[in-house]
């Protein structure tokens, strides 16, 4: 097979020589370049899956539930700006997810006038079977890819996230919040 070369707009070359994995040249502002332009566009693409999910029944519950499950016992008023949530749409999601059992209130041991929210094992259960639907869905997006293109996927999602986390912070500096919005979800999410 003969080699085919694409030339991306920014002046990246990738190419496929005898039928090989591509193979691509790039300086880092080339590369640089056409990352922008892919992130900004998977950027929309998730816009709009979390449109869809922010309109679903229990799209809040899900986000507050999933800090609860990674992240450990919280104040309502941490927890909504840890989810980048408003505090009174917090507080009434947090009723319905204590009224079905998916998360219990306990004074907070620091503050006696405040509480702890803390997900219970129905609410740790719960979570799980969103993740479970989540990864499902995911992996039917990569049937068709290769078990290599697979890994590699992962294997650079995760060092560009890293890379990015590591850049945010060195952004915001290291204060006790930088990297709350970076990190968020974790690699536990």
């Amino acid at each position: 097979m003969d080699e085919e070369t694409v030339v991306h707009d920014s002046g990246v070359r990738v190419g496929r020589a005898n039928g090989m994995a591509p193979v691509g040249t790039a300086t880092p502002e080339e590369a640089g370049a056409d990352l922008g332009t892919e992130i900004v566009r998977f950027s929309r693409v998730m816009a709009a899956w979390k449109h869809r999910a922010k309109n679903e029944p229990g799209a809040a519950e899900r986000i507050l539930l999933a800090r609860l499950v990674t992240d450990g016992a919280r104040r309502a008023t941490d927890l909504a700006a840890e989810a980048f949530l408003d505090l009174s749409t917090v507080s009434r999601q947090v009723r319905s997810l204590v009224e079905r059992g998916l998360v219990e209130r306990r004074p907070d041991p620091e503050d006696r006038r405040g509480y702890l929210l803390t997900a219970t094992d129905a609410g740790h259960e719960t979570y799980l079977e969103f993740r479970r639907q989540r990864d499902a869905e995911l992996g039917r997006l990569l049937t068709d890819w290769s078990p290599e293109d697979r890994y590699q996927i992962i294997r650079l999602m995760t060092r560009l996230n890293d890379d990015l986390v590591d850049l945010t912070h060195e952004y915001l500096g290291a204060g006790p919040h930088s990297g709350t919005a970076a990190e968020q979800g974790g690699k536990h999410a």
